[in-house]
């Protein structure tokens, strides 16, 4: 058969995992700060990122490079200073902030390095509620897809269990269930591995990557570690692609 011949292959869910435009794209994108007197802090200056569809990336730099502020660019936290951000094929910058939370909770999973578990719910509650909040998952299919969402990540023996019953470790594996519950296309994840000790990182990341895989899920992954490279189809460093973080090291070396 001749590779223009070929079917594109797609995930169980029946997402295509070769697509002719990115899941995500930015162009001419900058972020910047007011310092007071008329003075503005430039953090995120990207000229040009387009994430492949179906791709796995991790993505290092130092801290302050700009990592977690790409990153919430990208899931429509918070909008550039100026520039075109696309995620599949929906331009956030011109929605408004209800608009880009409803987008988000369909679109975009997301690991934040500081979990943002809610305390008075159980491991499974947790990730249920995610479900809740977007409609993207049939009621009636919540829960076995929490549990199963949770077991693949190890805790199968902690569904009951609430945030201060948990290690790190068990609080951030169930943040990864809650990113993954509404089955998006694009999966953000902010230091995952922080709270993990090397072998419980391995184990966490194939994991993780391999539900992905399966779904044809757009993964971006911020890490300073080599257990994140596991799995990874390419590794960007901030600094090649972030102007204002190039221009900051070329300063302290002046």
């Amino acid at each position: 058969m001749r590779a223009a011949d070929a079917t594109p292959a797609t995930s169980p869910t029946g997402r295509s995992m070769e697509q002719s435009s990115p899941a995500v794209l930015l162009q001419d994108v900058k972020k910047s700060f007011p310092l007071g007197h008329g003075h503005t802090l430039e953090v995120l200056n990207v000229t040009s990122l387009a994430l492949p569809a179906g791709s796995h990336t991790v993505l290092k730099g130092p801290s302050g490079s700009g990592k977690t502020t790409l990153l919430n660019l990208i899931a429509g936290i918070a909008l550039p200073t100026s520039g075109r951000i696309q995620v599949k094929g929906t331009d956030l910058v011109p929605l408004s902030e209800p608009q880009r939370d409803r987008f988000r909770a369909a679109h975009v999973g997301y690991v934040f390095q500081t979990f943002n578990l809610l305390a008075p719910f159980t491991a499974l509650e947790n990730v249920m509620l995610a479900m809740r909040f977007a409609h993207a998952i049939p009621r009636h299919a919540q829960h076995q897809r929490a549990r199963a969402l949770l077991s693949q990540l190890g805790l199968k023996t902690r569904l009951s269990h609430r945030p201060a019953q948990l290690s790190r470790g068990e609080q951030q594996r169930v943040a990864m269930a809650r990113a993954l519950a509404n089955d998006p296309p694009v999966l953000l994840a902010d230091e995952p591995c922080a709270s993990l000790d090397a072998a419980t990182a391995q184990v966490v990341l194939l994991a993780l990557h391999s539900i992905c895989r399966e779904r044809a899920t757009t993964v971006l992954i911020v890490a300073h570690d080599t257990a994140a490279l596991t799995g990874a189809d390419q590794v960007l460093d901030m600094r090649e692609i972030n102007r204002a973080a190039s221009r900051s090291d070329a300063g302290e070396q002046a």
